[in-house]
C-alpha cells in the first residue's frame, strides 16, 4: 500500500546500506533500505547524521536521487576535498552498514507527476541528483509530460548517471538531454568549453510561450546565472524554481 510523503519528518531513523555505486571518480550512489521510510516527492532531500564513538557528530543535507519505491531510498554524494561526511560516504562506507538519516524534508522544489505540463530541468554539477529523481519518478508514474535536462559540468568524466541518461535518450519517450560543458569537451564535440547560456536554455519547442515548470539546481552561482537568463528571456520567474548548494565542509 502507497504512504503519502511527510514533508519535514524530523524523526532519525536506521537504514541499512543495501547496495553501492560509483558514478564519477568522486561520485557514490547509496542504496538504502529504511523499514519505517514514510516515502518522499520528487525533489526533496534528507539529512543524514554521522556519530563517533567519542560522541562526536556531524550532519549533512543530500538530495535523494530515486523515484519513491516504498523502503527504498537513494543518495548520490559528491565527495569534497578534505570533507569529513562526504569522504565517508562516498569512501569508506560499505555494504550492510548503518546509515542514519531524517526525512524526507522539502515541499516546494518538487515535482508532481500529475502534472502534464512540459518540464525544463536546468543542473550545475551534483545538482543533477534531485532533477535525476524527478526524472525517475516520471517514468515511474508513467507520465509523458515533455522533459528537458540542460545539464552543465566540468567535463564528460563529471556526468552523474552517464550511461543512464544516454539509455534514456536512446529509447526516445520524450526525455532530451544537452550537455554543456565549462573545462573539458568529448573528442569531435562540436561547441567549444563555455558557460550556459540563453541559446541553450531556451532552443525552438522550448521557449517561454510553451511555459513550461522550471527547477534549476547547482552552486549559488550558477543557479543565479541560469535564472537571471531563463527571466532575461521571458520566462515568469514564478515557475522558476531554484535550489542551491555552497561550502559546508562536507
Amino acid at each position: 500500500m502507497a504512504r503519502a510523503a511527510v514533508l519535514g519528518r524530523l524523526t532519525w531513523e536506521v537504514g541499512t546500506v543495501t547496495a553501492l555505486r560509483d558514478e564519477t571518480s568522486t561520485a557514490r550512489t547509496i542504496a538504502l533500505d529504511l523499514p519505517d521510510w514514510p516515502g518522499h516527492l520528487a525533489g526533496q532531500h534528507v539529512d543524514v547524521r554521522l556519530t563517533a564513538e567519542d560522541g562526536y557528530s556531524a550532519q549533512r543535507s543530500y538530495s535523494i536521487a530515486s523515484a519513491p519505491d516504498g523502503n527504498k531510498l537513494e543518495l548520490t554524494v559528491q565527495r569534497l576535498p578534505d570533507g569529513e561526511v562526504s569522504s565517508y560516504l562516498a569512501g569508506m562506507l560499505a555494504v550492510g552498514y548503518p546509515l542514519e538519516l531524517r526525512g524526507p524534508i522539502g515541499g516546494w522544489f518538487v515535482w508532481d507527476p500529475a502534472s502534464p505540463g512540459p518540464v525544463l530541468l536546468v543542473a550545475g554539477g551534483s545538482g543533477a541528483v534531485p532533477l535525476m529523481a524527478m526524472i525517475r519518478t516520471r517514468e515511474a508514474a508513467g507520465s509523458r509530460a515533455p522533459f528537458r535536462l540542460v545539464y552543465s559540468v566540468r567535463s564528460p568524466g563529471d556526468v552523474l548517471y552517464a550511461e543512464e541518461l544516454a539509455a534514456r535518450q536512446r529509447r526516445g519517450d520524450g526525455l532530451d538531454v544537452t550537455y554543456v560543458y565549462t573545462r573539458t569537451t568529448p573528442p569531435g564535440w562540436p561547441v567549444p568549453p563555455g558557460r550556459i547560456s540563453t541559446g541553450v536554455l531556451t532552443p525552438p519547442g522550448w521557449t517561454p510561450d510553451r511555459k513550461p515548470a522550471v527547477f534549476v539546481c547547482g552552486p549559488t552561482g550558477f543557479v543565479e546565472a541560469a535564472a537571471n537568463l531563463l527571466t532575461g528571456a521571458g520566462h515568469d520567474p514564478g515557475v522558476i524554481k531554484t535550489e542551491r548548494f555552497g561550502p559546508t565542509g562536507g
